[in-house]
């Protein structure tokens, strides 16, 4: 089987990750004693300084970890709504949606102390070590991808006439960066360089210096300066100027925590996710709706692929009904027997455009308004909102975007392995905070201004985001890590990943990561887009060309909109894994978009 480039395999530390800088950056923490935390937060804040289009330190970060025999567990460092943040206040700026960009959609900001809390919990290393890469690159700049320039050129406009603070970083002698030129970020390395000056003044030792560290964002310089700049109003996807409501007392009392993981046992896996505030548990379901015709020779196969999108569209049509963090989720039902057993039976020969929600435990599915609309067009008419770009993977004039997001994996020599989705905060969702050198998350766009439903918009309660690591075990043991950008997609995505590793034929006695990431890959987004301003193309399929005219072909014959996309466009996963029996460790990462590299020995 053809693949981009070889699984790698070794013994000592493997990791994967969107950007060489990042994965690089953690190896070289693995290699100067570090474990796989503290390679991970290494790469995580390299992540913030070379992929500013697709995450930042006042973004979010779920974060899936299994420390070498110990369990599971899940770092949430996705921040809620602020106390301001209501359903009536938002109606009475007159918005039926919330804003995609500016200060209006800010949650409290969850990545960096995410972070932070992992380090202190699970890593080794001060804070200053694995501060050091990030620092380096803001301050001696780093060769800027071609997204980077793309991005801040889609917003020029924006920026010079009304994120000024957005352009004296990204626009340096009102150009946007060219493709590797040295892209400096000079005030967020001497952000970096100040938290830590203050946080060593604390005294103490290096969990000392950590928390001092949290505090000071939360109340300290940085808080302070993040509280004043949600306050002011700025140019937002409504086409107005709105002051945001997250204040300091939203950012002092809140910090990542740790949950339990949702879990699911298919074929002696079992995969873990996020809670339903993110839509991890829509990779369960499609495990859940899988019969025993899914098989090695099947894979690959029109009916496959068949099977997939359509198990795709009822996971998703559950997701949109049910899931969030503002009331109760009904999983075990969701994910038991007999409910799947009957939603399997609405999966026929041809394609549905319907959405189509289930009825868990007997309970009646509800939609808001704009979601349980047939179709985008008259949807957003019938709103008065336009729809122009609606579904589409790329950033509009006015900073929105659908799916802009890194991943990370890592596994070191001790069997730590940790599976991580950092995003939010981009370049181009709000302007940056003067002085500090990054902007604030939209990660509230992702709520309703309807009351009742589980993603409505409700004060201190998370929004349902699109944010989706995974982590696999054989038997008790953490096997394998791997996650994907992508926004709705990502858990479309993964989960084709998963099943071509677990139904492939092994490359050298372990799982085929590198093919398993090349095989080719599609998306479907018969559902409400996550992100502003919540399109939908109902019966759409979009494949990349090298899945075969014969499938397209039979695609079409079942009634699929089928959407025929380059070669090489759909996903940008990464994974590691670890053979328990040898300890063997491996590593593959996304050829597409040119950017994610896998390193390990």
């Amino acid at each position: 089987m053809f693949t981009t480039r070889p699984t790698l395999q070794g013994t000592f530390g493997m990791v994967s990750s969107t950007h060489w800088l990042a994965s690089q950056s953690a190896m070289a923490v693995l290699e100067n004693g570090g474990n796989a935390y503290d390679a991970a937060v290494a790469a995580g804040f390299v992540l913030h300084v070379v992929e500013p289009h697709l995450n930042g330190p006042a973004g979010d970060v779920p974060i899936i970890l299994a420390p070498a025999g110990g369990p599971v567990r899940v770092l949430c460092g996705q921040g809620p709504a602020p106390a301001g943040a209501t359903i009536d206040h938002y109606r009475g700026l007159g918005l039926k949606l919330v804003p995609g960009t500016g200060p209006l959609a800010a949650v409290v900001p969850g990545a960096f102390d995410a972070w932070l809390t992992l380090l202190r919990d699970h890593g080794t290393k001060e804070l200053a070590e694995v501060l050091d890469y990030a620092i380096g690159y803001a301050e001696r700049g780093h060769p800027a991808v071609e997204r980077v320039g793309l991005t801040v050129e889609s917003v020029r406009e924006l920026f010079t006439r009304e994120w000024t603070s957005s352009a004296e970083v990204y626009l340096p002698g009102g150009r946007a960066p060219a493709p590797g030129e040295l892209l400096r970020n000079t005030q967020l390395a001497a952000t970096w360089r100040r938290l830590l000056k203050e946080a060593g003044a604390a005294g103490g030792g290096r969990e000392t210096t950590i928390d001092a560290a949290r505090r000071i964002w939360r109340e300290g310089f940085i808080g302070e300066a993040i509280a004043a700049h949600a306050a002011r109003p700025a140019m937002d996807s409504s086409g107005r100027r709105h002051a945001g409501v997250l204040s300091g007392e939203d950012l002092a009392g809140w910090s990542a925590s740790y949950e339990e993981p949702v879990s699911f046992e298919w074929r002696g896996w079992t995969v873990c996710k996020a809670g339903p505030w993110s839509q991890g548990p829509v990779f369960l379901q499609q495990l859940a709706l899988l019969d025993g015709g899914i098989d090695a020779d099947t894979y690959g196969t029109p009916e496959y692929v068949h099977a997939l999108v359509e198990g795709s569209k009822l996971a998703m049509a559950d997701r949109e009904a049910w899931y969030g963090d503002a009331a109760p989720v009904p999983l075990p039902d969701l994910l038991s027997p007999e409910y799947n057993a009957a939603r399997r039976a609405l999966i026929g020969e041809t394609a549905s455009a319907e959405l189509r929600p289930g009825s868990p435990g007997g309970r009646a599915p509800r939609l808001g308004a704009l979601a349980g609309r047939a179709g985008t067009a008259a949807a957003f008419d019938a709103m008065g909102i336009s729809a122009a770009g609606a579904g589409e993977p790329t950033v509009q004039r006015t900073g929105e975007t659908s799916g802009d997001t890194c991943h990370l994996d890592v596994v070191d020599r001790w069997g730590n392995m940790i599976s991580a989705t950092p995003s939010g905060g981009w370049l181009h969702s709000s302007p940056v905070i003067p002085g500090l050198g990054f902007p604030l998350g939209t990660r509230l766009q992702m709520t309703w201004l309807e009351p009742g439903l589980p993603s409505s918009l409700t004060p201190g309660r998370r929004p349902r985001t699109t944010l989706t690591p995974s982590l696999a075990l054989r038997g008790a043991e953490p096997v394998l890590a791997f996650g994907t950008p992508g926004g709705d997609q990502q858990d479309q995505w993964q989960f084709h990943f998963f099943l071509a590793a677990a139904l492939r034929a092994p490359v050298r006695g372990g799982l085929d990561l590198q093919g398993a990431i090349d095989a080719p890959n599609w998306h479907q987004d018969s559902f409400p887009s996550s992100f502003y301003p919540r399109g939908t193309r109902p019966g759409s399929v979009t494949v990349e060309s090298r899945i075969g005219e014969a499938t397209i072909s039979e695609l079409h014959r079942r009634g699929h909109e089928v959407t025929v996309a380059a070669p090489w466009t759909e996903g940008r996963l990464c994974a590691v894994a670890r053979d328990p029996e040898t300890g063997v460790l491996s590593a593959a990462a996304n050829p597409r978009g040119m950017q994610g590299y896998a390193v390990g020995r």
